[in-house]
């Protein structure tokens, strides 16, 4: 699989641009395009003008990206481009990659389970579950391990090659 369009999506955090050079990489070597994606969605009060708040946010996510994509130009990364949706993180990303016709996602994710995954949610199975496009995640440095249930218990079986 050479991918010619790969997004990577972006939240403003560290742990997201973890994603950032792996797709470079992957990027260069297939001669693709970097799409560096962000999602913006303003919250304001009942019954408030969103309107401001709106263009707000979309304005402080298209000044990040090209600081981004600035920052990857000076490092030599040829092929960049940006791209802001407005709404949920994972409803604009899996709108992105149709839409834009992504080749591959490339993202970090927290590694969360059990509460935190229940309270915070998981942009990145979200994603998962919305898209047909290949996703690469990548770890976040420093993410606990946690054993699946059931760990120890998997043998290899006696029938090796279907015998």
């Amino acid at each position: 699989m050479k991918p010619e369009r790969i997004l990577v999506p972006l939240d403003g955090s560290l742990l997201a641009e973890g994603a950032i050079q792996t797709a470079a990489g992957l990027a260069r070597g297939s001669g693709g395009t970097l799409v560096l994606l962000r999602a913006a969605e303003a919250h304001t009060l009942p019954g408030a003008d969103p309107t401001d708040a709106q263009v707000a946010v979309v304005r402080e996510a298209e000044e990040y990206l090209t600081a981004v994509a600035a920052r990857l130009g000076e490092e030599g990364v040829k092929g960049v481009e940006t791209s802001v949706w407005y709404g949920p993180p994972a409803t604009a990303i899996i709108e992105a990659a149709r839409l834009q016709k992504g080749d591959l996602i490339v993202m970090t994710t927290h590694g969360r389970s059990g509460l935190g995954r229940l309270i915070l949610g998981s942009v990145a199975e979200s994603v998962l579950r919305g898209t047909t496009t290949p996703i690469l995640l990548l770890r976040a440095p420093g993410a606990p391990l946690e054993a699946p249930k059931g760990a120890g218990q998997a043998r290899p079986s006696r029938e090796v090659g279907g015998v």
